[in-house]
């Protein structure tokens, strides 16, 4: 969505965007001329102004819409033809009174109205609150609660809208004053305002809530493209899995295919008719490959012991030459020029009938694919920068296991050695598509070390300016799908491999298309505000929540947490709450001012989400790895105390 940043007052210096889509007008904010209607007016009203302790009275919160308009249910339901699209709940902020409690609060009836904030001339059915909409809150009065006179500060938040068009969030407070007296005086009619309070709905409501609650959870289930968080146990099997795939796709390579029954072979000929010792012999060999893997992922992972690899990928020229280095790889693996190993590596030939000679003979196989590493080089470096050594250390473990895997089936059918694909069309296939996405890995850290120079040097981008690189990727990946689709059709006479893969390259395709259109509609629809160490000290002493997020261009893990977490229900519109100030520290430069802020927090790598409450300097929540409903736990733990403490206005 199209974040409309609307500057809501001078003393409070902070801009608040909207809910909707790039389509959707706003209007400006809710001032009218003398005379006129306003869109909304909050009214409250109670059924006893004088009450005893121990006894129970009605709060009703009364929302008067003006013709043609409406607000948005407390728990909206968005039709599934709106998209993306999320509008900014009705909500009352219920004060903390001493020897006051309050119950569920039952909200209005909704109104169907036909809305069309996509102007498409096609309305959708919509659910509101329209006309004159009510809100009932039960209190309870304490049986030892002091007498006297209580103010009921209510702050109700919502946003006023007509079939087309939306005006900025708006938050007003409404006071009501109640005395608690020895004898009370019971009214002798109650107003008809209090005529649609049933308690039941109260029930109903929370049973909807959890039935709302259930379905949310069973679509997340069913959601086969829901990838865990990578500090759940599924979300290591994912990546685990992943590298074990790269690391058998290795074996594609040309710079390892062409060698690969020579080494099978080799062990075959040593085991001689036993398949026991070809056993052995082939998984000391899986055993040395294996440990090559993780001796160059052991610097890898602990890099940040010696020095904040957060730091070193915020350095424009090493960014820089990371992206050169790749594209380099990249063009040369497609034929511009050759990348061999020295010629003494090839002469190392350890024999292999001994578990000593087999574990040499696999360490010597994983060096084979040194020059095509950059298949997989760009991910592992820009990952290292924020994941947690052991699971570094597990990705190249499973790396070692995918490459080792074949010649431990191999070794014990030899038999299968001759269904290996041969070197020749599909073998350059390979090589190109090994090549094409090398480039786009570049692109990847040209793109990021260019925003980073940019960045230091205090460049204004425009929205487009940090998604130019995006698009080149989605380019290249749409070009790597439909080059497979094409030269497979040209390759291969069989259905079989024509439909396999065809659907690889369809998803290469998509998954282009898919990334730089979710990157662009990012920077299209931003709504976080930058930092700085003023704008969130003044945003809390203005009494507001502030949810702070430290990311970087270069960050993978920040890019997953914003696209599936920040950038969706629940948390988005809770982000948008005019009570809540998005605010992000971009780290993608050295330079960045919320490096002393990160250090001053403790914390030294990213992903990082930081939540405030109003008028407090240190944070209530921080995570390096979140969920929704941790994130927005958060933010309402940090306004239950800012109502505590006076300053939820």
């Amino acid at each position: 969505m199209l974040g409309v940043m609307i500057s809501l007052t001078t003393s409070l210096t902070i801009a608040q965007p909207s809910f909707g889509t790039s389509n959707q007008s706003v209007s400006s904010p809710q001032s009218t001329s003398a005379g006129e209607t306003p869109p909304v007016s909050i009214q409250i009203e109670s059924s006893q102004t004088q009450v005893t302790p121990g006894s129970a009275f009605i709060i009703a919160v009364i929302l008067n819409h003006a013709e043609h308009y409406h607000t948005n249910l407390n728990k909206p339901i968005v039709p599934k033809e709106m998209g993306d699209f999320y509008p900014v709940a009705t909500t009352i902020t219920l004060p903390q009174i001493e020897g006051v409690t309050f119950g569920g609060v039952q909200w209005p009836t909704p109104t169907i109205v036909d809305v069309d904030f996509f102007y498409t001339g096609t309305p959708i059915k919509y659910q509101v609150y329209a006309g004159q909409s009510v809100a009932y809150i039960p209190v309870s009065i304490a049986p030892d609660a002091t007498l006297g006179q209580r103010d009921f500060q209510l702050k109700v938040n919502y946003q006023a809208c007509d079939e087309t068009t939306c005006f900025p969030p708006t938050s007003i407070t409404k006071s009501i004053q109640i005395e608690i007296v020895e004898t009370a005086t019971s009214p002798s009619s109650l107003s008809s305002i209090f005529d649609g309070y049933n308690p039941d709905q109260i029930n109903q409501s929370d049973l909807e809530d959890q039935s709302t609650e259930q379905v949310r959870i069973e679509r997340k289930f069913l959601g086969l493209f829901v990838i865990p968080p990578v500090d759940s146990a599924g979300g290591i099997v994912i990546l685990a899995l992943s590298a074990a795939i790269g690391g058998f796709i290795l074996n594609l390579t040309p710079c390892v295919l062409p060698v690969i029954p020579i080494k099978v072979m080799t062990i075959s000929k040593h085991a001689g008719e036993s398949r026991s010792r070809a056993f052995m012999l082939s998984m000391w060999m899986a055993l040395g490959v294996i440990v090559f893997w993780v001796g160059i992922g052991i610097p890898v992972a602990f890099v940040a012991d010696f020095v904040d690899p957060s730091i070193i990928f915020g350095i424009w020229w090493i960014t820089a030459i990371i992206g050169i280095v790749i594209l380099l790889m990249g063009v040369g693996i497609m034929g511009l020029f050759q990348i061999n190993l020295p010629q003494k590596v090839y002469m190392v030939n350890p024999k292999v009938d001994s578990p000593h000679g087999s574990f040499m003979f696999g360490i010597m196989t994983a060096v084979l694919g040194l020059p095509c590493f950059g298949f997989v080089a760009g991910a592992l470096l820009a990952g290292a920068a924020t994941m947690p050594p052991m699971l570094v250390l597990t990705i190249f473990a499973f790396m070692g296991i995918g490459m080792a895997f074949p010649y431990v089936v191999l070794a014990m059918f030899p038999k299968l050695v001759s269904k290996l694909p041969r070197t020749g069309p599909a073998s350059e296939l390979i090589k190109h598509i090994m090549g094409l996405l090398m480039i786009a890995a570049s692109a990847y850290f040209l793109g990021t070390s260019v925003i980073s120079f940019g960045s230091g040097h205090e460049w204004t981008f425009p929205w487009w300016g940090k998604a130019v690189h995006w698009w080149i990727i989605g380019l290249v990946g749409l070009s790597t799908g439909f080059w497979l689709i094409i030269q497979t059709i040209r390759i291969s006479k069989r259905m079989g491999p024509r439909v396999f893969f065809g659907l690889i390259g369809l998803i290469f395709a998509l998954s282009g298309g898919g990334i730089a259109y979710n990157q662009t509609m990012h920077q299209y629809h931003n709504f976080w505000l930058p930092f700085s160490p003023a704008f969130l000290a003044s945003s809390l002493d203005n009494g507001q929540i502030v949810v702070l997020d430290f990311t970087a261009e270069w960050c993978l893990n920040c890019k997953t947490l914003e696209a599936t977490i920040l950038s969706k229900s629940p948390v988005k519109p809770a982000l948008l709450s005019v009570d809540v100030v998005p605010m992000v520290a971009d780290l993608t430069s050295i330079t960045a001012p919320g490096w002393e802020k990160l250090k001053e927090l403790g914390q030294t790598g990213i992903p990082l989400l930081v939540v405030y409450a109003p008028g407090d300097d240190e944070p209530i929540w921080l995570s390096n790895a979140y969920s929704a409903s941790q994130v927005v736990d958060a933010i309402e733990r940090a306004r239950a105390k800012g109502t505590t403490v006076g300053l939820s206005d």
